[in-house]
């Protein structure tokens, strides 16, 4: 792994509300034994529908990207396996939304992103007002610090949200925007001609069916598509790594925030007293992050590493560790925790919280190399801020979107082209709706000029990006 230039030990230490975190390694987990095989024997399946666009995942990336390629001019079908969209931003109770602006402040992270934003109702939202973005003041800094949107001595603007409400929200743009919504629906496996993927097939309470499309755009979030289609992938992250850890988050109501924050920054030795005896008599142990309410906080779970999120048996290991967690830490934390006297469980996520399982080899690879260059790429697609000021803004391109051979298929989300430090960047929710906007206007060019998504003009595809307010950095002369 390319190394060059200043980096954080631990990068992950600059996320996750700069907090820090503990990882938790596996013990033991119940293995599925062998019991043979079943050969399954093959029928004709219904066609449910036939579409320009058909968006496998609505998570923050595929509901970006079904939006994104209506508006284009697409027919378009958005699969979800769950009754909401919002993916881990929602069913995932991931309610901090990493920092959408640069080191100076800018927001660099518009388009939909941004529309979400300036949709969502007022008291969905909690950060700082935009005057504050940037700003180097001491003692908001460290205001904002304790409330997850001000990190390396800057205020940015990284908010809390609403779950509900942005699933109501991403519900009505995608309805607004003439998507067909199909809810309660596990895409099994993609319909395969000649190399391209022309569709897939899903399961649901109906049975097996099938949607035919023109163009596929995988954004499972694993990869399953392209993965299951013959794609090439990798899987490289180290089982210690925070990138590899699984968890499963929850709420607790009836809390004082302000007051457990007081704690924290008014009473320090106590606070890693109280830290220390939780590790000691809960195990397996979580601080509170805030959320967008003062009475509601944030745990997103002991982060736990060592397990595979496309392992059903891994993942159900870490559902039933997790909520047992979640017992423990209320018991623990209504008898010692200053502001939690009252608290009580009022939602545990229903998605899983997965950092990683696979990563797509696409046409371009975004590597640790890239973070040093301060020049937009020629396929520049999104702009993302970097993990440090260390380091200039982050080009993405359109590349990382594309499989290096497969055709008919476009990803976005955490499982576009990259090495394993940029996975630590892309993987974040604002770059998930980046990425799904660009793939969502690429699918629909590609219908529309009736040609595979590996050879949609660049300079169009940007021209198409900035007309639905995407900020892009655009050299002189684009390429083909």
């Amino acid at each position: 792994m390319n190394t060059e230039g200043p980096a954080p030990s631990n990068p992950e230490d600059t996320r996750n509300f700069a907090l820090g975190t503990h990882i938790y390694g596996r013990d033991s987990v119940r293995k599925q034994g062998d019991f043979g095989t079943w050969q399954e024997p093959s029928r004709e399946l219904t066609v449910f529908d036939r579409c320009d666009v058909l968006v496998v995942g609505g998570g923050p990336s595929g509901t970006a990207a079904a939006v994104a390629a209506a508006r284009a001019g697409a027919s378009v079908v958005i699969l979800e396996r769950y009754n909401h969209l919002g993916g881990l931003s929602t069913g995932g109770l991931v309610l901090w939304i990493d920092r959408m602006t640069d080191w100076s402040g800018k927001l660099v992270i518009c388009g939909f992103a941004e529309e979400l934003f300036r949709r969502l109702p007022a008291a969905a939202v909690a950060g700082p007002p935009q005057e504050l973005w940037g700003s180097r003041d001491p003692s908001l800094q460290q205001h904002w610090f304790n409330r997850a949107s001000a990190f390396h001595g800057v205020v940015t603007w990284a908010p809390t949200v609403d779950p509900e409400h942005l699933k109501l929200l991403s519900q009505d743009m995608v309805l607004e925007s003439g998507v067909k919504l199909v809810y309660h629906c596990f895409a099994s496996y993609p319909i395969v001609e000649g190399g391209a993927v022309r569709g897939v097939v899903f399961d649901s309470k109906q049975g097996r069916m099938a949607i035919r499309a023109k163009v596929v755009v995988d954004a499972t979030g694993d990869g399953d598509m392209f993965a299951r289609a013959g794609g090439a992938f990798v899987e490289d992250i180290e089982v210690g790594n925070i990138h590899h850890c699984v968890n499963t988050a929850w709420l607790f109501a009836g809390v004082d925030m302000e007051a457990w924050l007081d704690f924290k920054t008014k009473r320090p030795s106590e606070y890693e007293e109280f830290l220390r005896r939780g590790r000691e008599e809960v195990g397996m142990f979580e601080r509170p992050h805030v959320s967008w309410r003062n009475d509601i906080a944030l745990f997103m779970g002991p982060r736990q590493s060592g397990f595979s999120a496309i392992d059903v048996m891994d993942m159900t290991e870490v559902e039933i560790r997790s909520r047992r967690a979640m017992s423990s830490h209320l018991a623990y934390y209504r008898k010692d925790a200053p502001g939690f006297k009252d608290a009580y469980m009022i939602y545990s996520a229903p998605q899983l919280g997965v950092r990683h399982s696979r990563r797509m080899k696409g046409v371009t690879t975004i590597t640790r190399s890239q973070w040093n260059n301060d020049q937009p790429l020629a396929d520049e697609v999104a702009v993302s801020p970097s993990l440090t000021p260390n380091f200039p803004s982050l080009s993405i391109p359109y590349g990382a979107l594309v499989p290096i051979s497969l055709n008919g298929l476009l990803a976005c989300g955490r499982h576009i082209a990259c090495d394993p430090s940029s996975h630590s960047i892309v993987r974040e929710i604002p770059q998930c709706w980046q990425t799904g906007q660009a793939a969502g206007v690429a699918a629909a060019l590609a219908v529309r000029h009736g040609i595979e998504p590996r050879h949609v003009n660049v300079a169009e595809l940007q021209e198409s990006l900035e007309s639905q307010g995407v900020y892009l950095r655009r050299p002189a002369m684009a390429v083909k």
